[in-house]
């Protein structure tokens, strides 16, 4: 059987990617059009991940780069084409798309709900009938920030923190229809928020909390703060975070993937068994930004210029106000104590962010009581994923 993956050169499509070619003599990559070496950057992490030169050697004849358009009816393709692709293919893996958290909906939408709709029309037309695997978000759930998100659930009843939360719900709801006309099984994959402990690299795609931390350091500098400036940030010292391993993500999907689908839409959480407490995110950012934060239960009524900058991204500080679980039970029902995950600590998350080893220690911690609860302190947990 052969497979297609799209977004194979992103953090995730990467690790997909090596797990696929496990499994699979080829694989066709389908890559956007004009975005440049797609081979030399998949290259370049199977290298610094530790690959052999043999299958370094081996690279270019076990891929197929085919550049398309998500955004374009046929992915851009011409119909031969297109036709040709999709009549090769024995599944599709759907790992492309936006995560701009300030990104707005209708740019959103483009990619993540029309690049599937497009994604969709591939796996239609292919007389194979290739199954397809789409890579969606746990944070589908949206809003609600308390009690336990279900594999199941799929509305709006809370709303969405965000156009991205949108746009990838949205993008579910095009797959359930679509299963339900064309009477093909789907299988989706919710992965929480994706972490890494391999060290940064110019030529690999930015870790999560790369791109915080650059947020965060364009709003202090911006702001001319001079020094290590103290910013209040909205957020639970009770709250939690699921953060997962991107490999070992990967490495369930792929496992996921490897069973026979239901029919319908089978939907899994892929996440961590156990969260990250809030304050340690909050340390992560002080020791990334030089900042001493604040967990804060309001917005002030008096922000710094620094404060007011940070607050102008959205997505940055919504989720330090989650406390909700993300059930996995059929996952762990299927694969045991072999799906759980390794410790993501402090630790774990400063590796993948600072190649200098291990976190330094004597930085402040999250400070100031929040009105009602207890003082904020740093945890150093057993940790789960966004």
């Amino acid at each position: 059987m052969h497979v297609a993956l799209t977004g194979a050169t992103g953090f995730l499509g990467l690790r997909l990617l090596r797990r696929l070619l496990d499994t699979h003599r080829s694989v066709t990559v389908l890559v956007h059009a004009g975005s440049g070496d797609a081979l030399h950057r998949i290259t370049r992490f199977f290298a610094l991940t530790g690959a052999p030169e043999a299958s370094l050697a081996e690279l270019p004849g076990r891929l197929r780069v085919v550049e398309t358009e998500l955004e374009r009816p046929r992915l851009g393709l011409s119909r031969r084409v297109f036709q040709e692709l999709a009549d090769g293919l024995g599944a599709i893996w759907h790992s492309a798309g936006s995560i701009n958290l300030a990104g707005n909906l209708p740019e959103l939408r483009r990619t993540n709900v029309e690049g599937t709709r497009h994604v969709l029309e591939l796996a239609a037309a292919g007389r194979e009938r290739p199954v397809v695997h789409h890579v969606s978000t746990a944070f589908v759930a949206g809003s609600r920030r308390e009690g336990v998100a279900y594999e199941d659930e799929l509305d709006d009843t809370y709303g969405f923190e965000n156009a991205y939360e949108r746009s990838k719900y949205e993008a579910e709801v095009l797959i359930h229809a679509w299963s339900r006309e064309h009477r093909r099984p789907v299988v989706v994959l919710r992965p929480s928020i994706l972490v890494t402990d391999l060290p940064p690299d110019p030529e690999l795609p930015s870790h999560p909390f790369q791109v915080v931390e650059r947020i965060m350091r364009d709003a202090r500098s911006t702001a001319d703060a001079g020094g290590r400036s103290r910013v209040r940030l909205v957020g639970r010292p009770d709250g939690r975070l699921n953060l997962m391993q991107v490999e070992h993500a990967a490495e369930v999907m792929v496992r996921l993937a490897g069973r026979t689908p239901s029919g319908g839409v089978d939907t899994y959480h892929v996440v961590h068994d156990r969260d990250v407490p809030v304050p340690t995110i909050a340390t992560l950012l002080e020791r990334l930004a030089e900042l001493s934060i604040d967990l804060v239960a309001d917005r002030p009524d008096d922000p710094s210029a620094l404060e007011a900058l940070v607050d102008c991204y959205p997505g940055l500080t919504t989720y330090l106000n989650h406390r909700r679980r993300f059930d996995d039970t059929r996952v762990r029902a299927l694969f045991g104590s072999s799906a759980a995950s390794d410790r993501v600590d402090l630790d774990y998350l400063w590796s993948g962010l600072v190649p200098t080893g291990p976190v330094p220690v004597g930085s402040p911690v999250p400070s100031g009581p929040v009105p009602g609860g207890p003082s904020p302190t740093t945890v150093l947990p057993s940790a789960r994923h966004i």
